[in-house]
């Protein structure tokens, strides 16, 4: 559409207008607050008006667009606007001011794709291309389209302190980062993206900031709760509306100003509600809903607390809130029975048997309100009643990759033959898929943890890092520390890049080819079935490593996985497997005998086939 342009109004920050900005910041306890404008080769200092709820507002044309300003409270030093939608330079300066109806669309029209369409491809702006922009991600675009890609889910990329860094250090949360490319840039990238029919979703951090650049606390520490700690600081005041308003209005402009499809909740379990009223999560997804209604929009999270609040569904399977939870669960089975690994939270996982692994594909988590050895207490509750299309489910993510001492992707660690079972598993099991970027080829650089901080804070990190590790069979070996990638070294960033000469290798050719009929596979035979898939739908049999998964998604329409991740072939016990595989239909086989052999009631080693079928062919699912 020609013209078509978007912007959303704040609370907080700027709205920009010809005739007259509106600047605008909260300090309930402030005496005194000045609009400080840098022009060229001088600096206009301008008296804002206080309300009696605590806002500072100026209305003023002295301020043109591309121009710094910034905030002096109380004759303290000037910081930038915490609600900036654009920066001069670096978190520590001036804040930009930018016109948002500048951009103008060329996809205005675009509805967005149904949740149930969701591929996603998580990928960090920085290390994915050479240039590490957003127009960097623009250039590969075609690529994920033609690999079967539906959704790209960026990273965050709210300016944080310095250049490089994963992005959930920001300190400002309505600014794209100027080194990927700033607001213009993230525009055109979403712009491009829509033009391909793909997604693009940001993920978001609402728990807390990071440590550079943070000016909040200095003149408004309403903002945050001193005397409740998270793993990353005191916890954000949720029970003050403004501050509230901050953050449910930074979801609304990503997905108004932006034309972002879907924003990912990093780290729920350590958002705290403390005044018994409505949780923080449920109020942003409800005006979500209720704000956008023109096109398909969704909302994911992440909590290791296994809850189902958030994603139960309603009436005919309508999402009131969050249209999916990140599951770890089966990611950690995953992870178990490819390597064998048992420290840290894998000790709660059996390498020995598949039943975990079953057991979160046919009903979503695997802890369901049961004992955890590694959190010592109860974990979770019951989800087999929603449907599949409930859980995002991956072999690994940013955190599974970067949060391991050397930033080993699973590709190196697990053998061939187990890793090339988990990929189809993954990718036709009805629940929403991710990929990491580089997965679609078998990438295998590592992704390491990578900062850009300097001085002491930079020294604490670099500390803090190598003791997170320490207690780890791996960091052992003294040689082994000395080689430990120092976060704010740029060697670990750059080492931390995909690598996408490896697209030149037969072998990893041969890999994206697989990928690519995966998810052609998923696109012709299974969306067809996901957007009404019921709950309570999956049954499972298990065989120590060698497990079936059936999943009933629509009359007469039964998904059936087969699967062994041993060397041993399983025999399927005589009359459990229904005469009616022989009319079934093959949709995917990792060995071209699969399926012949299946047939006779064998399931090879290390091997995995999906079917179509109009029944169970198990015969014990049909009692269930």
């Amino acid at each position: 559409m020609d013209d078509t342009r978007f912007a959303f109004e704040t609370c907080w920050g700027t709205r920009y207008d010809p005739a007259g900005t509106r600047f605008r910041l909260w300090a309930p306890h402030a005496k005194g607050v000045e609009l400080i404008h840098e022009g060229v080769g001088s600096r206009t200092q301008m008296p804002m008006s206080r309300s009696e709820d605590g806002w500072w507002e100026i209305v003023t044309t002295e301020v043109p667009v591309n121009a710094g300003y910034g905030f002096r409270v109380d004759n303290g030093h000037v910081v930038p606007d915490p609600a900036a939608r654009a920066q001069l330079s670096d978190v520590h300066g001036l804040s930009r001011l930018v016109d948002p109806n500048a951009h103008v669309w060329r996809t205005g029209d675009w509805k967005g794709r149904p949740w149930h369409e969701c591929v996603f491809y998580e990928l960090h702006t920085g290390t994915f291309s050479p240039e590490g922009t957003f127009d960097g991600v623009v250039a590969r675009l075609d690529h994920l389209k033609a690999t079967g890609i539906t959704a790209i889910e960026l990273l965050p990329v709210a300016q944080f302190g310095g250049r490089r860094g994963w992005g959930y250090d920001g300190v400002l949360l309505y600014c794209p980062h100027e080194a990927y490319g700033g607001a213009e840039g993230l525009k055109r990238l979403v712009d491009a993206a829509h033009e391909r029919g793909l997604m693009v979703f940001l993920d978001v951090v609402y728990n807390h900031f990071g440590p550079d650049g943070n000016y909040i606390p200095s003149y408004l520490p309403d903002f945050f709760h001193a005397e409740i700690p998270t793993p990353w600081g005191p916890s954000i005041a949720y029970d003050e509306k403004p501050v509230r308003d901050f953050m449910i209005e930074n979801a609304l402009y990503w997905l108004e100003e932006y034309r972002i499809d879907g924003l990912r909740l990093d780290a729920i379990d350590s958002i705290k509600d403390t005044d018994g009223g409505t949780p923080f999560v449920q109020e942003l997804a409800e005006r979500v809903r209720a704000h956008v209604t023109d096109r398909h929009v969704h909302i994911t999270t992440e909590d290791d607390r296994n809850i189902v609040w958030h994603i139960e569904r309603g009436p005919e399977g309508a999402i009131p809130l969050v249209s999916g939870e990140w599951n770890d669960d089966f990611h950690h089975t995953a992870h178990v029975l490819a390597t064998g690994e048992q420290e840290g939270y894998y000790k709660d996982f059996d390498p020995t048997s598949a039943e975990e692994m079953a057991t979160a594909l046919a009903s979503g988590f695997v802890y369901q309100g049961v004992d955890s050895s590694h959190r010592g207490k109860k974990v979770g509750h019951l989800s087999a009643h929603l449907p599949p299309t409930a859980f995002v489910n991956f072999i690994q993510n940013h955190d599974q990759i970067g949060n391991r001492a050397f930033g080993d992707k699973l590709r190196s660690l697990a053998s061939a033959r187990a890793h090339d079972c988990l990929v189809p598993i993954l990718l036709l099991s009805p629940q929403i898929p991710l990929m990491f970027q580089g997965d679609e080829f078998g990438d295998c650089n590592s992704f390491c943890f990578f900062t850009d901080f300097h001085g002491e804070l930079g020294e604490a990190v670099s500390k803090g890092r190598k003791e997170e590790f320490s207690h780890f069979a791996a960091f052992q070996d003294s040689r082994a520390r000395a080689v430990f990638p120092d976060p704010n070294d740029p060697a670990t960033f750059q080492t931390s890049r995909i690598d996408w000469t490896q697209l030149a290798r037969p072998v990893n050719k041969r890999r994206l080819q697989v990928t690519q009929e995966l998810l052609a596979a998923r696109a012709e035979h299974l969306f067809p079935l996901l957007e009404h898939a019921p709950g309570d739908c999956g049954s499972a049999l298990v065989d120590g490593r060698a497990f079936a998964v059936a999943w009933k998604l629509a009359p007469g329409k039964v998904w059936h996985l087969f699967a062994n991740l041993s060397d041993d072939p399983w025999e399927i016990e005589n009359g459990l497997l229904s005469p009616a595989i022989a009319a079934a239909s093959e949709i995917f086989a990792n060995h071209v005998h699969n399926f012949a052999e299946l047939q006779k009631g064998v399931v090879p080693g290390y091997s995995v086939c999906f079917l179509m079928a109009d029944d169970y062919l198990v015969e014990v699912f049909k009692d269930d």
